[in-house]
C-alpha cells in the first residue's frame, strides 16, 4: 500500500482540562447551554469569566478584531495541504483512504495526524490545540458526544447541511453533528455495542447467545465443564477508567431499565435500576465472571483476549468482527465466533451510540480543501468499503439492506437493531465534569473499594453538581 503522506504520531499528553466551565451544553434543553454566539473561556481571564459567564451568559460575548476568524468553509476559496486529526487508527486503513485522495489532489496533499487510543486524551488534545488557535488540525475526526461542546466554543465551523446526502442517513447519527438545529458535523461511521461470542462453544451446550445477564452467566458455568472450556474467562468490555467505563456503566444502566440523566437533565443514578445495572459489573468481578485483568482494558486489550480465544463473551464495537476473523495466523477464533445484541436484566439490553463525526476546525488553513475531503471521506461508497475492510458501522440506512452486505456480514440485522434502539450517553451542561463523576464512582464499585450504593450516592451528587452547573 502506497504511503505518500507523513503520518505524524502525537504522544498522549496527560494534561487535565482545568477550565470546567469550557465544557458547555451537549443538547438543547438541558440545563442552561450557551448559545452559539458565545465565546470561549480563555484561560488568562479564568478566574473573573468563570463567575461572569456563568451568570451572564449575554455578556461573555464580543466582536473585537483579534477574535475574527476566518470565513467557514462554504464561503472559502482557499485550497491545498490539510491535516486529518483522528484517534490511533488500530484498524490500519486510513492512510490508504487518505492515498486514494492524495493521488487525485496532488496538490491538496492530506495528512494524517494520528492521537492517542484513549478518547479522553484525544479530547484533551482536541481542546488545548484549539484554546491556541493552532492550524495544526484541519479536519477532527470527532467522539459525537464532544461536538456541541466544540461548536458552542466556536472551535468548528458550521458546514453546509444541504451539500451532504444526510437524508440517506439514519436520522438519530445525523442529529449527533447538530447543535441548535445547524450541522457542525457529518458522520464518518457510527457505533453501537455488540455482544461477540464463540458460538462454538456454545453450541458444544446447546445454547443461544444469551438474551439475559442470567442467561450468560449459566452458559458461561456450562462451558467451563467443558475440556475445550478449560480456563476461558466469561465477559469483558471497557472497564478501564476512562470514556469507555462511562459507556458500559450506561449502558448497564440502561439495559436495567435506568438512565444516567432523564430528558429533563436530571441525575438519576439513584433508582434501583441503576443500582442493578451497577451491581451486574461489580458482581461480575467478585465472582470472576469477568476476569479482575478486564478492569484495565480499553477496546484493543478486550480484542486482544478474545481472539487470543481468552473469552466466551466479549461486549465490543463492530470493527472486531473483521480483525477476529482475519485467516492470516493473529486471530485463534476465526470462524468460531458470532455476534448478538448485548444481554440486559430482563431481555435484550440497550447499546450506547457511538461512532465518529467529521469537523472542521475553525482555525484550519485550506477550508474549501477541508469541505471537499469531508465530502470525499463521508460518502456512501467511503462507508461502503470501510464496512466491507473494517466492518465499522456505516451511518447509511441503505446499507444494512443490502443483501451482498448482508451476507458478507451477517450482524447487519442486529446491529441496525441495536443502532435503533441505542442511547446517547449522558447529556447534561459539563460533559467532561459528568464523565469524570461515573467514571470516578464506577471505577470505585468496580474494584469494591466502595459498595453500590455508596458509589451511587456520591455518582447522583456529582453528577448532579455538573448538571445543575451553570
Amino acid at each position: 500500500m502506497s504511503r505518500s503522506t507523513q503520518r505524524l504520531h502525537l504522544p498522549a499528553n496527560n494534561e487535565e482540562d482545568t477550565v470546567s466551565s469550557s465544557r458547555i451544553a451537549v443538547g438543547a434543553g438541558q440545563g442552561r447551554p450557551k448559545p452559539p454566539g458565545v465565546r470561549p473561556v480563555r484561560r488568562a481571564a479564568a478566574a473573573v469569566a468563570v463567575v461572569m459567564c456563568a451568570s451572564v451568559l449575554s455578556g461573555c460575548g464580543g466582536s473585537d478584531s483579534s477574535d475574527t476568524e476566518s470565513g467557514g468553509p462554504e464561503k472559502s476559496q482557499d485550497r491545498g495541504p490539510i491535516t486529518l486529526a483522528s484517534g490511533k487508527d488500530t484498524t490500519g486503513t486510513l492512510q490508504g483512504q487518505l492515498d486514494r485522495w492524495n493521488k487525485q489532489h496532488p496538490d491538496q496533499k492530506v495528512t494524517l495526524v494520528e492521537l492517542p487510543e484513549s478518547a479522553d486524551q484525544q479530547r484533551q488534545q482536541f481542546i488545548q490545540n484549539a484554546r491556541t488557535k493552532s492550524d495544526t488540525y484541519s479536519v477532527l475526526n470527532l467522539d459525537p458526544i464532544w461536538v456541541a461542546e466544540f461548536a458552542a466554543n466556536q472551535w468548528i465551523d458550521e458546514l453546509p447541511a444541504k451539500e451532504f446526502p444526510l437524508d440517506r442517513m439514519i436520522p438519530a447519527v445525523v442529529k449527533t453533528g447538530e447543535y441548535f438545529g445547524k450541522q457542525y458535523a457529518v458522520p464518518f461511521n457510527t457505533n453501537a455495542g455488540l455482544l461477540f461470542y464463540r458460538k462454538d462453544l456454545l453450541g458444544k451446550i446447546g445454547t443461544q447467545p444469551p438474551t439475559t445477564w442470567e442467561e450468560l452467566k449459566q452458559a458461561c458455568v456450562k462451558v467451563r465443564k467443558l475440556p475445550e472450556g478449560k480456563g476461558i474467562d466469561c465477559y469483558a468490555g471497557q472497564f478501564d477508567k476512562y470514556e469507555g467505563l462511562t459507556v458500559n456503566f450506561s449502558e448497564a444502566v440502561a439495559s436495567a431499565g435506568g438512565s444516567v440523566v432523564d430528558d429533563k437533565g436530571k441525575a438519576t443514578v439513584d433508582t434501583e435500576a441503576a443500582k442493578k445495572g451497577l451491581r451486574f459489573l461489580a458482581d461480575g468481578f467478585k465472582d470472576r465472571t469477568i476476569p479482575q485483568q478486564a478492569s484495565t482494558y480499553k477496546e484493543e486489550d478486550g480484542r486482544r483476549a478474545f481472539q487470543a480465544g481468552k473469552l466466551l463473551f466479549h461486549r465490543q464495537w463492530p470493527y472486531q468482527w473483521s480483525l477476529a476473523n482475519a485467516k492470516d495466523g493473529s486471530s485463534e477464533v476465526a470462524g468460531k465466533f458470532g455476534v448478538a445484541a448485548l444481554p440486559g436484566l430482563d431481555g435484550p439490553g440497550k447499546s450506547s451510540l457511538g461512532g465518529l463525526d467529521l469537523a472542521i476546525s475553525k482555525f484550519a488553513k485550506n477550508k474549501a480543501t477541508a469541505l471537499d475531503f469531508i465530502k470525499f471521506f463521508s460518502n456512501e461508497a467511503n462507508a461502503r468499503t470501510n464496512l466491507k475492510v473494517t466492518s465499522a458501522a456505516p451511518p447509511y440506512t441503505g446499507l444494512y439492506d443490502d443483501p451482498a452486505l448482508r451476507k458478507q456480514f451477517p450482524y447487519l440485522a442486529t446491529l441496525k437493531e441495536s443502532l435503533d434502539t441505542a442511547t446517547p450517553r449522558p447529556v447534561v451542561v459539563h460533559y467532561g465534569d459528568a464523565t469524570a463523576a461515573i467514571q470516578e464512582s464506577a471505577a470505585a464499585a468496580l474494584s469494591g473499594s466502595k459498595s453500590v450504593d455508596e458509589a451511587l450516592a456520591d455518582m447522583q451528587k456529582n453528577l448532579s453538581a455538573a448538571v445543575a452547573a451553570k
